[in-house]
């Protein structure tokens, strides 16, 4: 049986470079953010190329980010949570990921904050909910209430992530 010879574009194939969201998602690995963090930013940088029909976001610079920004609180009507997180994830793609500045961001227009008051329960009211739960979901609330938890965070915790000599997670 003879050897068959290796055609030539595949002797001289490089390692193809990771994908343009696959480096976002290392990227955010690397800093140890939470995953919902990373498919946030990965689902923004998405929406943002799709506004600019498909475009690469290092062919855009400030004004296409400019643009998007202003789309999302004028024809979104996002919050402005929603629009801050927008922003925080295009300046992540350019500062962190290619590090490079994306520019002078200016004439933005934002989205305005409501103004709220903060709804605070009293401590007759936190027992009343806690009352009437039961099960996981009471275990899941009183964990919540009393060491900060987020949901996530509690729902995964596990046997050896709490100190019960100490009464601490």
């Amino acid at each position: 049986m003879t050897a068959q010879p290796i055609p030539t574009g595949f002797a001289a194939a490089q390692p193809r470079q990771p994908r343009l969201l696959d480096r976002v998602r290392e990227a955010c690995r690397i800093r140890h953010y939470r995953i919902r963090t990373e498919e946030a930013y990965v689902d923004w940088i998405q929406r943002f190329m799709l506004f600019h029909h498909k475009r690469h976001p290092l062919e855009m610079e400030a004004a296409e980010i400019n643009q998007f920004l202003t789309h999302l609180a004028l024809n979104g009507q996002v919050s402005a949570s929603t629009q801050n997180q927008a922003f925080a994830a295009l300046l992540f793609l350019y500062q962190k990921v290619w590090e490079v500045a994306p520019g002078q961001i200016a004439g933005v227009v934002w989205a305005q904050r409501p103004t709220r008051l903060p709804v605070v329960l009293t401590r007759p009211e936190v027992g009343a909910i806690l009352g009437r739960m039961t099960g996981v979901p009471r275990l899941v609330g009183l964990l919540l209430y009393g060491s900060g938890l987020r949901v996530l965070e509690a729902l995964r915790l596990r046997n050896h992530d709490v100190d019960f000599t100490r009464g601490s997670c």
